[in-house]
């Protein structure tokens, strides 16, 4: 297979899609802002598009109209940095898609996959990747079965963490550490989402590990599609990792390199890769873990982490030789070979 045309080697004009839909709003803008100085500092044009809460893309605070197949307007790629439902989900990736415009990031099945955590880890499960022991449970469904429902909760143990499925920055989750109160934690968790996980709590340190895509001039006949980051070691103030621990100044310290053995760190690193293939991620992603020793679980997979040069995901990259403006240069250049790759095929 040949591609129908050679992504551009100069510098690029980039749509940096910013805010969205979701509770996550103002995370996104943080994270785009970041993208958006990396981009100018790697010697790009950027477009700066806002989508505000009520839904309307805006371009120079002027509503933006966008036409199927036409691609999108004063760009060649767009990189949305957008966290949560109507931006990580699929929903936004679809959009792009009908426009026919390069993008940044995993693509239509793999956002949807990815950001619901209940069919993720079915998914996962099927492959034979180690995990928590979790129940996934719906809204509709715990209307008309709480005893059973409940049951299977008790089922896992306590302590565990009840989570929205969709959300991600760790919004709307609660440690629950005695049975009387999972109804409770239940309702406040079904106020976010239709779909709810509770999951068992896990031991061990809570290690994360990026994944960014190899371009197809550099890889082997048979290698990976994409490299592991080294991994790094969350350590927080307070019972858990919530979203005070994450955004507030001193919630949270990463140290890196993770503190584990080396031959763990390479079983992370290795389930990293593994994790974001079996997905069917593209680009990049952050894939998050608990180790107990030896043993390495996985947890769950973000398509789109947040993205300013002191979040997690940028730090663990650079930490392994690769700098910020380097690192969303990269993932532009990926999203245009993809776009020319998928031209080459007859649909």
């Amino acid at each position: 297979m040949s591609f129908t045309s050679h992504p551009p080697t100069g510098p690029l004009r980039v749509a940096v899609l910013a805010g969205g839909r979701s509770s996550e709003h103002e995370v996104s803008l943080a994270s785009a802002a970041a993208v958006r100085a990396g981009l100018l500092e790697a010697g790009h044009d950027v477009l700066w598009v806002e989508i505000g809460r009520d839904g309307v893309w805006r371009s120079d605070g002027e509503p933006l109209s966008l036409t199927p197949g036409e691609g999108f307007p004063g760009a060649q790629v767009v990189f949305p940095v957008l966290h949560g439902p109507f931006g990580e989900d699929g929903t936004v990736q679809g959009l792009l898609e009908t426009l026919d415009v390069p993008y940044v990031g995993a693509g239509v099945a793999a956002s949807a996959l990815c950001l619901d955590k209940v069919l993720f880890k079915e998914v996962m499960a099927s492959r034979g990747l180690p995990q928590v022991e979790h129940v996934g449970v719906g809204a509709e469904r715990y209307r008309r079965e709480p005893g059973r429902v409940l049951e299977e909760i008790a089922g896992i143990g306590l302590p565990v963490f009840v989570k929205p499925a969709h959300l991600g920055s760790s919004v709307g989750i609660v440690k629950v550490t005695e049975a009387a109160a999972i109804a409770d934690a239940l309702a406040g968790a079904f106020e976010h989402d239709s779909l709810v996980i509770v999951e068992a709590m896990a031991n061990g340190r809570e290690v994360e590990c990026g994944v960014l895509g190899i371009p197809v001039a550099e890889r082997s006949a048979e290698g990976p599609r994409a490299i592991a980051s080294e991994p790094g070691e969350i350590v927080f103030v307070g019972d858990f990792y919530d979203y005070e621990a994450k955004y507030s100044p001193g919630g949270m310290e990463l140290l890196i390199p993770a503190r584990i053995a080396p031959a763990t760190r390479e079983v992370v690193r290795e389930l990293a890769v593994r994790t974001f293939e079996l997905a069917g991620c593209e680009g990049l992603a952050r894939v998050d873990f608990f180790v107990d020793g030896e043993e390495v679980l996985v947890n769950e997979l973000n398509t789109m982490p947040g993205f300013t040069p002191t979040s997690v995901y940028a730090k663990l990259f650079d930490a392994s030789g690769i700098a910020y403006p380097r690192l969303v240069d990269r993932l532009c250049r990926l999203a245009l070979e993809r776009h020319a790759e998928r031209h080459a095929y007859s649909y």
